[in-house]
């Protein structure tokens, strides 16, 4: 049977101090993608009861800023989180229900899409969010 990401050398890979709440965020984001905050907090006190709000926002902050987690943050949705980094992957969203899926990049090479007009920026990275309805909320309408 395959093994799940080692999440101990991941933080140690990143230069970060193996905690419990490190580790519980950690594979909380993976098992979850697309986990709100408040969801991250709730799964990770299923496992450490103790851990405070306050230590969960500065793990996702620390693993955010290693490159461990990605934060997106669709238009009128609360921050969120996903293990899926480095690929500059794209999500969409539906207009009803939030829910939010990947999206492999839009054309075969990072980053993506080539800006009009660069401004004198060296681009390394395109967000591109698409918006409709996801199945469920497709069929109900």
């Amino acid at each position: 049977m395959p093994s799940g990401p080692d999440y101990e050398l991941m933080l140690r890979e990143a230069d970060l101090r193996v905690t419990r709440p490190r580790l519980a965020v950690l594979e909380v984001v993976h098992e979850h993608p697309h986990a709100d905050t408040e969801s991250v907090i709730d799964a990770v006190r299923r496992g450490l009861a103790d851990v405070s709000h306050q230590a969960v926002y500065d793990v996702l902050r620390a693993l955010t800023t290693a490159g461990l987690v990605r934060r997106i943050q669709p238009a009128g949705s609360v921050a969120r989180y996903e293990a899926r980094v480095g690929d500059n992957h794209h999500h969409v969203v539906c207009r009803v229900c939030g829910a939010i899926a990947d999206v492999d990049c839009a054309v075969g090479h990072r980053p993506c899409l080539t800006a009009s007009e660069h401004h004198g920026f060296v681009i390394d990275e395109a967000e591109v969010v698409y918006w409709g309805l996801c199945p469920e909320c497709s069929e109900s309408s």
